[in-house]
């Protein structure tokens, strides 16, 4: 077989697993930690991170709930255990969830629904957070740091006599083809593991200086990545919907005040706008400024509440 029929039908079968991918319905869950407890998660029994971390995401989950269990770097922290922890909605879509870990006011920490949105393609996933994907326990996409983590496709092809054997294995899918061939042929593409910049913040070299807790805010998001996600939410039809989501990349994120002005204007509803203006002032990176997104609402009654807020923030 020629060496260019092998490429070909290398091409064909990863356009094929590529196809059956996008049309499989999956989930993504985020877990992040409200006072920044490090954890380890465990799904359906198996523990997806070797460092303990504070903002936790694992995508492309085929199934509509999981079991899972958080258990702390801290080990004087009980684990937490969730049974049938959702990750479709009463519809059966599969969902982009995140869920916080908070105390509550006798100290326990637990597990809490905190939003959710119909899960998509090229999703913007949040900043300073932990990426792992669905099968592959232990091995991380994308660090902390928004490096991420990227494997070439393993090609090993071997033929003798009558026979052609090829191995391929692309995104940890293996597919084994046996075809007619003519001599012998072996071609053998060896795996190379490379670090490129991953999503958001890729213009620093540490971004936690950048956000060292959800009042610690320094940059604000690059503008690129901001108008990323001014236009997923625009895009979002309900109030409901656009605020959930839209305190989910908050939460993940730090803006200026300018920023979140234009946020807050996307909203259709005063009290959508004053619950993500009041959200949004723990991630606002020049707080000082934060009379512009007031002026953004339309009630003064509304307008004296915020600034009521701010002030029991400071």
């Amino acid at each position: 077989m020629k060496k260019t029929t092998i490429i070909l039908l290398t091409a064909l079968l990863m356009s094929s697993f590529a196809a059956l991918a996008q049309f499989q319905p999956v989930g993504h869950l985020t877990i992040f930690s409200d006072d920044g407890a490090k954890f380890f998660l465990v799904l359906n029994g198996e523990r997806y991170n070797d460092v303990a971390e504070t903002n936790l995401r694992i995508e492309d989950l085929p199934n509509p709930y999981y079991d899972c269990k958080i258990i702390f770097e801290d080990k004087s922290i009980p684990v937490i255990s969730k049974n049938a922890l959702m990750l479709a909605d009463v519809d059966d879509i599969m969902q982009d969830v995140t869920y916080r870990i908070k105390r509550d006011k006798k100290g326990r920490y637990n597990l809490k629904f905190y939003s959710s949105v119909p899960a998509q393609q090229n999703v913007i996933r949040p900043t300073n957070c932990a990426v792992y994907q669905y099968g592959h326990p232990r091995e991380v996409f994308i660090d902390r740091n928004g490096q991420q983590m990227q494997q070439t496709v393993v090609v090993q092809e071997t033929a003798t006599g009558d026979s052609f054997g090829m191995n391929v294995n692309m995104g940890g899918i293996g597919m084994s083809v046996n075809m007619p061939a003519t001599g012998t042929v072996t071609t053998t593409t060896t795996t190379t593991t490379t670090t490129t910049g991953g999503y958001g913040y890729t213009d620093y070299s540490d971004r936690d200086r950048d956000r060292n807790d959800n009042r610690g805010c320094r940059r604000p998001m690059p503008a690129a990545d901001f108008e990323e996600v001014r236009k997923a939410i625009a895009n979002t039809s309900f109030d409901d919907t656009k605020l959930s989501t839209a305190k989910q990349i908050t939460s993940s994120n730090c803006m200026d005040a300018n920023q979140i002005s234009i946020i807050t204007k996307l909203f259709s509803f005063e009290d959508s706008k004053l619950d993500f203006a009041k959200h949004a002032y723990d991630f606002c990176t020049d707080k000082n400024n934060y009379y512009k997104v007031v002026s953004v609402l339309t009630y003064s009654d509304s307008k004296e509440e915020l600034n009521q807020y701010i002030s029991q923030r400071r």
